[in-house]
């Protein structure tokens, strides 16, 4: 024979499912819950739950499990902060967030030394692009005699490239005469 509480009298929700199909999933849960309470207490199976005492029970439930958490907290308590274990490590905690504070400071400092650095390279930048804008290059005499000097010799190579052109054109056909009169 089953007891109440055995997993042969507890239903899955598939199987409430089946066997109300017209429930939603939170009505299934919420009466599966109820039934398991009803079995803890001995409640039939016949009668639908109420849910005052379903709530009602596990209310004292937890009542007492708060109860008993606060007592061996109290206890826990009372040992702990009592014995030389925890007040080494209590003095260990406390060393531990003095070196924190000290450390924090430190790197805070280094941080801001950082920070400080990083602005003035960011406005030597700003100051070295604003300077290298303001200079007109296309007035400058150096910068004109390069631009000319680039377009001459521009001009050049591509002369040399056409000449270079010609010239092999020539040797070609001068090879090909020589080739065709026997040589």
């Amino acid at each position: 024979m089953t007891k109440p509480g055995d997993s042969q009298t507890k239903k899955t929700l598939h199987e409430l499912a089946k066997e109300f199909p017209d429930k939603t999933y939170k009505e299934l849960e919420k009466y599966r819950d109820a039934d398991r309470v009803e079995e803890a207490v001995g409640i039939g199976h016949n009668q639908p739950p109420d849910l005052v005492e379903v709530m009602a029970i596990e209310n004292d439930k937890l009542k007492k499990r708060a109860q008993e958490a606060e007592g061996e907290l109290t206890i826990i308590k009372g040992i702990g902060n009592t014995s030389p274990e925890m007040k080494l490590l209590q003095a260990e905690v406390e060393a531990l967030k003095a070196q924190l504070h000290t450390d924090r400071a430190k790197y805070q400092k280094e941080l801001d030394r950082i920070k400080r650095e990083n602005n003035d390279l960011y406005n030597k930048i700003a100051d070295l692009t604003e300077v290298a804008k303001s200079k007109d290059y296309f007035r400058d005499p150096d910068y004109k005699y390069l631009v000319n000097e680039n377009h001459r010799l521009e001009q050049q190579y591509l002369e040399v490239v056409a000449d270079n052109k010609k010239l092999a054109t020539q040797i070609e056909d001068k090879i090909n005469q020589m080739r065709r009169s026997g040589m």
